[in-house]
């Protein structure tokens, strides 16, 4: 190592006390930790764990299904999920819980896939519910769903490569034959080391057409029979033709899916049977539990879950007089009864992962898919080439079988049998050995007959593989074919309904609200109240407890955005129209208790954000000023907290809305005054800026208090106003000075 090299380097030690040993100091560059270390982990979590291949597959399912495979699964009977997971750890060295979480996933009875590759039996859970958990493996019983035999398709005629399993005991499949492509079937979400894999399911139906499409004309247009992607959990997919191209395209992008719902007039209820598959029955009743709570969902009188063996069922009671169709329509804008599933196609192709879009997805998967029928057909273009090499050499002997049975009798030890029947009829061993197999009640015209029929027959088939072996449009054919059975055999309808944009029914909160002039007061201990002028004009003194007072009063309107910041660091974010109208004689809102605020946090300031085109100035006690953006505040979420509102670097001392530039006074506890212009400071787009410093102070000084030049007593501004920043500011002269209370003798 140079001594001017300057690369960053991790240090060990290892302390001197431990078994007696002399303490060593391990230098190691940050470059070859990575390198050595890191990186080796890395590549194993993309290849080996989260990146599913282009049979759709990742590791962990693969092995699973085909310990099944090999367990006779695929036509036998069911049998204990415990001794399923016991066998995959022959091919998986990992946990038991690990590798029946895998199985819970592809089972029918969790409902995750459209196409489910394990036929369960028992309490499997339900992939709309958070809490309802699955039964122990000894408890559940499970066996291969029939559309597996899809996928281990002649896996025993050379159509996949074998490897040997982590301690080289065994062989498993790289890659599992699939006959239709399942990569775009079942659904596959997985989170490697810097990056993601997510792939919505599409309908088997649509995949197979598609599939058979592209394989007829590359250049197909992929809308017209892969219609949109299809959820096990059903719903309404919001149709719109931009964003699923742009997906089919580049392989990333989201579509919305919402609940599906009825109204059952006699009970003036509405029933929710189908649900967004990215979303649970347990998250939606929450987040309406909180709507009621907060006052928005007035019109619901009760909301339960029903679920059942029949099925997903949430009912929610409704008040007199409520229309169904608006209450499900704000329900769909404020809960995840309406929500997103995005699309990210990332795929191991040859171990490099790749984002692909559905056309090239098609590519890779035809590609595969055709080598994988080749070498079956090879595997068994040589299976009956090496039965026509034995037939022919037993015709060589039938046709004098006399000479034969001469020589078998004359040779007079059994190993020089094989080789005198080589020398009398020039065949080779493997010939012969074939042939001294032969029965004795074989040896008649019928059999003779039979075997130089079946040896033309041989012919006919030989020559036939050759050819389509040598014919690309005879593979495609045989593909095609295939995929046509797949989806006669195991195509169903559609789940998720398609719905265009023009029929669904937008939500906007504003159009509910009322909107009227108001008058806001906060106090200083974060009692806050919302009075309307009519109120206000009837009783205009303020309540307020013995030790509190008005911290700060405003003018606005009901439906306007208001933002308080705490002394932790944070902001909350709500609307006006949250606070019911109060009168001056109460004490109103606590804050604290209304936003759901931390134990111990109070609010510190009320700013009124509008279109977020002013900027907020925060000063701090060691003297330092940041100037923020309104507009860092902005969210497009409706987010009602957020952390790291301004710097923790130093306490806060007040924080002001800036408008338009002004000057403000600044006072420390020495007591010295600075007079600054706000213009002086650099608006930040940052939140949690430290800010610059304006006013210097000795060690044992702080910053106390800041005001704007009416609000404080000075006389002479000149003698405080400066024009840089930092500055020492003057100290303050008596006439300057606030005015002292009198003091009772």
């Amino acid at each position: 190592m140079k001594k001017n090299d300057k690369t960053p380097k991790k240090t060990s030690v290892v302390p001197s006390n431990v078994l007696g040993l002399q303490a060593a100091v391990v230098e190691q560059p940050i470059t070859d930790t990575l390198e050595v270390n890191y990186m080796p982990y890395a590549m194993s979590v993309i290849v080996s764990r989260a990146i599913p291949e282009i049979d759709g597959f990742k590791p962990s399912h693969r092995k699973l299904l085909y310990t099944m495979y090999k367990m006779g699964l695929l036509t036998g009977g069911r049998t204990k999920s415990a001794n399923i997971v016991g066998q995959t750890m022959r091919l998986n060295p990992h946990g038991d819980a690990a590798i029946y979480e895998t199985m819970v996933r592809l089972s029918k009875g969790y409902g995750a896939l459209l196409a489910p590759f394990v036929d369960s039996k028992g309490n499997f859970g339900k992939v709309y519910s958070r809490d309802m958990s699955y039964a122990a493996s000894r408890y559940t019983e499970a066996k291969l769903s029939a559309i597996c035999a899809e996928l281990f398709r002649d896996i025993d005629s050379d159509t996949v490569d074998f490897v040997d399993n982590y301690d080289n005991t065994m062989k498993e499949p790289a890659l599992l034959p699939t006959t239709f492509p399942n990569i775009l079937v079942s659904a596959n979400s997985g989170i490697a080391v810097g990056m993601a894999s997510q792939f919505c399911g599409f309908n088997l139906r649509e995949v197979c057409q598609t599939a058979v499409a592209y394989l007829k004309n590359p250049e197909c247009t992929l809308s017209d029979t892969l219609l949109a992607p299809d959820f096990p959990t059903g719903g309404e997919l919001i149709y719109n033709a931009a964003a699923l191209e742009e997906i089919y395209r580049t392989g990333r992008g989201s579509v919305r899916v919402r609940a599906k719902y009825r109204y059952v007039k006699e009970e003036n209820l509405i029933e929710i049977y189908e649900i967004p598959y990215t979303t649970t029955t347990e998250a939606i009743l929450d987040k309406v539990a909180e709507l009621i709570k907060a006052g928005k969902a007035k019109e619901i009188a009760d909301m339960r879950d029903e679920t059942d063996l029949s099925g997903l069922k949430l009912a929610i009671d409704l008040k007199r007089g409520v229309d169904p169709d608006k209450l499900m329509a704000k329900l769909f804008k404020l809960t995840t009864l309406s929500d997103s599933c995005s699309c990210n196609f990332n795929v191991l192709i040859a171990g490099q992962p790749k984002v692909l879009g559905v056309r090239e997805i098609l590519e890779e998967w035809t590609a595969w898919r055709t080598e994988s029928v080749r070498r079956r057909v090879y595997f068994v273009l040589n299976k009956k080439k090496d039965k026509l090499h034995l037939l022919k050499g037993l015709k060589r002997i039938l046709l004098d079988i006399d000479k034969a049975i001469k020589i078998i009798r004359e040779t007079e030890e059994e190993s020089e049998v094989i080789p005198n029947l080589m020398i009398g009829f020039g065949i080779d061993q493997v010939q012969a050995e074939y042939v001294a197999e032969i029965k004795l009640r074989n040896i008649n015209k019928e059999y003779i007959l039979k075997r130089v029929k079946e040896t033309e027959a041989l012919q006919e088939e030989i020559e036939d593989l050759e050819n389509l072996l040598g014919s690309p449009q005879r593979v495609k054919k045989v593909i095609i074919d295939e995929l046509a059975e797949v989806e006669k055999k195991y195509g169903e309808d559609r789940r998720t309904t398609l719905v265009y944009g023009d029929e669904v029914e937008e939500y906007t909160e504003e159009d509910e609200v009322e909107d009227y002039p108001v008058n806001l007061f906060l106090s200083r201990e974060g009692y806050f109240k919302k009075i309307t002028p009519a109120s206000l004009r009837m009783s205009s003194e303020q309540k307020f407890k013995d030790s509190d007072g008005l911290s700060r009063q405003m003018e606005s309107t009901n439906c306007a955005e208001i933002m308080f910041f705490t002394d932790r660091c944070q902001v909350y974010k709500t609307r006006l129209s949250e606070f019911d109208d109060a009168k001056a004689s109460v004490l109103g809102d606590y804050l604290p208790s209304k936003l759901g605020m931390d134990e111990g946090e109070n609010v510190v300031y009320a700013c009124l954000p509008g279109d977020y085109s002013g900027q907020v100035l925060f000063f701090f006690e060691n003297g330092k000023a940041a100037r923020v953006e309104l507009s860092a505040y902005r969210t497009a979420s409706n987010r009602r907290k957020l952390t790291g509102a301004y710097s923790d670097k130093s306490p806060l001392v007040a924080v002001r809305e800036l408008k338009e530039d002004c000057e403000v006074v600044l006072y420390s506890s020495e007591p010295r005054a600075l007079m600054v212009s706000t213009a002086l400071l650099v608006p930040k787009t940052t939140r949690s800026t430290q800010g610059v410093a304006v006013m210097k102070l000795k060690p044992k000084y702080r910053l106390e208090r800041v005001a704007a030049p009416e609000e404080t007593h000075i006389v002479n501004h000149s003698r405080y106003r400066v024009r840089q920043i930092p500055a020492a500011g003057a100290l303050l002269r008596e006439e300057d000075q606030e005015e002292q209370q009198l003091e009772l003798l």
